[in-house]
């Protein structure tokens, strides 16, 4: 149940951007809002295991029409400008905020009136959230007139749609497996699945190959990553989110397993990086139209990439204040900074008339980059504590020879970010100005 939303979102959000552009992207966030509150509902309600994870899968479903649709709506209802940035930059800002409310809150009720409330709440939340934009989104934000089942089936590449999901689903599965339990990279179905899903990855280029080469409709089109901004755009957003979530999961596993606090007190010492998470969106939306983009993003990675090279020199009796703290407050910098200038520079990559999908292409390089980040480095983490030189692998000392080489691999991530966007995003300029 912890991961199937993830799961069901993250191989969804191509195929939930491309319905978005055919139908109206208004119509499909009020869809998919509406889904949000019936599957938050059905998940308080759920009585078995089975139940609880088939109606996070929907509502995984539910976060893929709505994040896609998002993007399409701000890029309809504001002009290339100030106005757009900020709604783009309000947008990053929010998920840390929801992040940390719903951390808090779900800690809360989950030990005082019950795990049901926790979904009940977001019930609520989205409920009314659906009832705010059918009254506040104008009719005429993200209108697609004429919309017919011909046009649905023929202005959407069904098959690479397919093709990638697929293939997603099955990458991401192995990925969350790996994540929990290293050893599980060796089970024969996880390494058919991985086979399996790289293969349909292949396929998917030479599906798009073949829908450019007939000029039919490309999900991804491959003369995209000939644009050499475009391309490095899409690499730092899966590095850079890689490594934010990872030094984010493997901080609190410092905090509980290494300095033996609860979950609790782990989670109010992480809290600092919703303060410089929603900060970094605002600055850099009142900012990316006056400086160049590539030096946002440069200085942007350069206080990231601090975080995870604090705590791989952090030793375990430390104060908070002399590492942790530093690093917590650095860490979201990097990716929550990247969030305005990627979606700015990647939507500006992709036809008006498919924005939607411009959305998911950022959201599904985001999602995927997180997943494989923490599955690598607990990988890492996992070989050196199994080959460390004491005799039980899950004390203290061991766990922090394995957790010190996992930092040194994000800081190793970062840094490869940082070269990729000095060579690949120079003298870009400005991004995010009002067009004459």
């Amino acid at each position: 149940p912890v991961t199937i939303q993830a799961l069901t979102c993250g191989c969804t959000l191509l195929l939930a951007g491309s319905v978005a552009d055919v139908v109206g992207s208004r119509h499909t966030y009020l869809v998919g809002n509406f889904l949000q509150t019936l599957t938050s509902l059905a998940c308080g309600l759920s009585r078995t295991g089975v139940q609880l994870i088939v109606f996070r899968a929907f509502a995984g479903i539910a976060a893929s029409l709505c994040l896609t649709s998002a993007v399409s709506i701000i890029n309809d209802a504001f002009v290339p400008g100030r106005g757009r940035n900020l709604a783009f930059a309000a947008m990053g800002g929010g998920q840390p905020v929801g992040f940390g409310l719903g951390l808090t809150l779900g800690g809360v009720l989950t030990s005082s009136i019950g795990w049901e409330w926790g979904f009940y709440l977001s019930a609520i939340i989205n409920g009314l959230v659906f009832a705010l934009s059918m009254w506040q989104l104008p009719e005429g934000v993200g209108k697609v007139e004429n919309v017919t089942w011909k046009r649905l089936g023929e202005e959407i590449d069904w098959v690479g749609a397919l093709i990638v999901s697929a293939a997603l689903a099955m990458l991401s599965y192995v990925l969350a497996i790996v994540s929990t339990n290293s050893s599980g990279i060796h089970e024969p179905g996880n390494i058919a699945l991985l086979t399996v899903a790289l293969g349909l990855l292949v396929a998917f280029v030479s599906w798009m190959h073949r829908q450019e080469k007939l000029r039919k409709p490309a999900l991804i089109p491959n003369s995209l990553w000939k644009d050499k901004v475009f391309s490095s755009i899409c690499v730092n957003v899966f590095l850079v989110w890689g490594s934010f979530n990872a030094v984010e999961q493997f901080g609190n596993f410092f905090l509980q397993n290494i300095q033996e606090l609860s979950a609790l007190q782990a989670g109010i010492r992480l809290s600092p990086a919703i303060v410089t998470g929603i900060l970094a969106n605002i600055l850099v939306g009142l900012l990316v139209h006056r400086i160049r983009a590539d030096w946002i993003v440069i200085l942007s990675l350069v206080l990231s990439w601090s975080s995870p090279l604090l705590m791989a020199l952090i030793k375990p009796t430390a104060t908070y204040w002399s590492f942790a703290f530093a690093a917590f407050l650095l860490n979201p910098i990097g990716a929550d900074g990247l969030f305005t200038v990627s979606n700015l520079l990647i939507t500006s990559r992709f036809p008006m008339q498919t924005q939607g999908l411009a959305g998911g292409v950022f959201q599904t390089t985001s999602q995927i980059g997180k997943s494989v980040g923490l599955a690598l480095t607990t990988l890492v983490a996992s070989d050196i504590t199994a080959g460390s030189s004491s005799k039980d692998k899950e004390a203290s000392p061991a766990l922090m020879q394995g957790y010190r080489a996992a930092f040194w691999f994000l800081v190793a991530i970062n840094s490869t970010s940082l070269c990729l966007s000095i060579w690949g995003l120079r003298r870009i300029g400005t991004v995010g100005r009002k067009q004459d």
